[in-house]
């Protein structure tokens, strides 16, 4: 495994939108509890430019609430990182995109990310099915 958890294309996008809405609807948790929805949701876009952006904007955004000024730093910079990691194609796979992890390190998700996205993208292929 590349550091990527398998997925379908067609599928990544919903899958997506599902983990940024499982986040949403976790409004009450604590943040331990919430940050890996975002997380999830950044290792599986990271390979598109639009759901990267918008995943380190969603922890942009997250990190603002809870006044983490470390955090909103970090996101800062991986968001002026995104344009040019794109354009070069040197993306770090797998990374979870926060700021206690070294912005260019390809990782292997742990297990709660991994699972979170293969429910994630079996939500939506289900989705796709009725439609």
């Amino acid at each position: 495994m590349n550091g990527q958890p398998p997925q379908a294309p067609a599928l990544q996008r919903p899958a997506f939108d599902h983990l940024l809405a499982l986040f949403a609807a976790s409004a009450g948790e604590p943040p331990a509890a919430r940050w890996p929805w975002l997380e999830a949701a950044h290792v599986l876009g990271q390979t598109l430019l639009g759901l990267h952006w918008r995943s380190h904007t969603a922890m942009l955004r997250y990190a603002l609430q809870l006044r983490d000024g470390r955090e909103v730093l970090g996101q800062l910079l991986r968001l002026a990182l995104v344009p040019l990691g794109h354009l070069l194609q040197r993306l770090p796979l797998g990374n979870i995109g926060r700021a206690h992890v070294p912005a260019l390190r390809p990782m292997v998700p742990g297990q709660d990310i991994t699972e979170r996205i293969h429910a994630a993208l079996r939500a939506a292929d289900a989705e796709a099915a009725w439609i």
